[in-house]
């Protein structure tokens, strides 16, 4: 429970949805919307741990940095690797949504979306990492169900809904009805690895060694699931392998779209695996109000069309879906009796106990 210095100072303090992403961390302010959206990238000084930047900045420094610092992110697939650069960069994050208020130590109240596949050990690494950071509360909440939540599925009727949460770290696929996932998958295949399999595309076919920020940037340019009206070229920048010289190759949409077509098709089987085992009477529902992309894998082009030939079930992208997490996180602080039923629950143990297994684990 929270101490009444806490509550107090959570008086000035301001109610936080965050999605707390492999790739991405947003934050939602209750009844104000979005207002950080960054990467989840961290710069620490290897020998002292002295956190230098965080967020965009921390990514600008990814492969420019001396050999004294290192840029890194503290999530991979979903979940925390690194507990106290995680925990400092929710307290960047906190402070920086408050950087207009009055108030100098914040006191919020948080919701943080965690994928569903997590254990219980991963579960109380956020719930830590949020308390550690400066909230005097914090509730988790499944990623697809946020993700619902933000796309305004009716996730509390007697009525199925299917959403498909596309990350960087994990893919999620859940229905849903009467406030309860009824059937769920998450597999830790999404945009990383997709990044990944343009990286090693352009390794085997050209030699050409290529970092991160170039993967994603072709990916996101030109990458598709599924026949382009018109296709497209892009320039890929690295270094030839062979000689160890700068070079330049230019790629096709159709090169790319067959680099990352594995990870695409196994984000499509877990799909059609989920409805296979959905309940025939959600399925009728299902047809009916379609599946709902949420997550930056649903800008891919013609994801939308792939899926639905796939499945023989409409496809639709939800309204920015980018931010759909961190939306439904604060829908659920505006109605917190209300739409507490579909908060995660944590095993009830001592939080000093947890605290050191986390950091033992990390």
């Amino acid at each position: 429970m929270p101490s009444i210095i806490d509550r107090f100072l959570g008086l000035f303090s301001l109610d936080l949805g965050i999605d707390l992403g492999t790739a991405n961390t947003l934050v939602a302010v209750r009844n104000k919307g979005i207002v950080i959206n960054e990467p989840s990238w961290v710069a620490i000084d290897r020998k002292t741990r002295q956190v230098k930047a965080v967020g965009a900045e921390a990514k600008e420094m990814v492969g420019r940095t001396p050999a004294r610092i290192v840029a890194i992110r503290p999530l991979r697939d979903g979940v925390i690797s690194d507990f106290e650069v995680t925990e400092a960069m929710l307290r960047y994050f906190i402070e920086k949504a408050h950087s207009r208020n009055l108030l100098n130590v914040p006191r919020p109240r948080v919701v943080i979306g965690i994928p569903s596949g997590v254990t219980e050990v991963e579960k109380r690494a956020v719930y830590d990492a949020a308390l550690s950071a400066g909230a005097r509360e914090a509730f988790l909440i499944e990623e697809p169900m946020a993700a619902a939540v933000g796309a305004g599925l009716p996730v509390m009727e007697a009525q199925g809904s299917l959403v498909v949460d596309i990350g960087g770290g994990t893919t999620e696929v859940a229905v849903f009805s009467l406030g309860g996932i009824v059937v769920s998958r998450s597999i830790r295949v999404a945009g990383d690895e997709m990044d990944e399999d343009v990286i090693n595309y352009a390794r085997q076919k050209y030699n050409l060694l290529i970092g991160e920020r170039m993967a994603e940037k072709v990916k996101i340019a030109i990458g598709s699931a599924y026949s382009l009206p018109e296709e497209k070229t892009m320039t890929l920048r690295g270094r030839n392998l062979v000689t160890g010289l700068p070079e330049a190759v230019e790629v096709s949409s159709i090169e790319i779209r067959e680099a990352i077509s594995g990870s695409i098709s196994t984000i499509i089987e877990t799909v059609r695996a989920t409805l296979d085992e959905t309940p025939p009477e959600l399925v009728a529902d299902l047809m009916e109000s379609g599946i709902a992309l949420a997550g930056g894998g649903a800008l891919i082009q013609g994801i939308v069309e792939r899926i639905a030939d796939e499945t023989n079930i409409h496809t639709w992208i939800a309204e920015d879906p980018l931010t759909c997490v961190a939306r439904g996180a604060e829908a659920v602080l505006e109605k917190l009796d209300e739409l507490s039923p579909i908060l995660v629950g944590l095993e009830r143990r001592s939080t000093s106990a947890a605290t050191t297994s986390v950091r033992r684990v990390a």
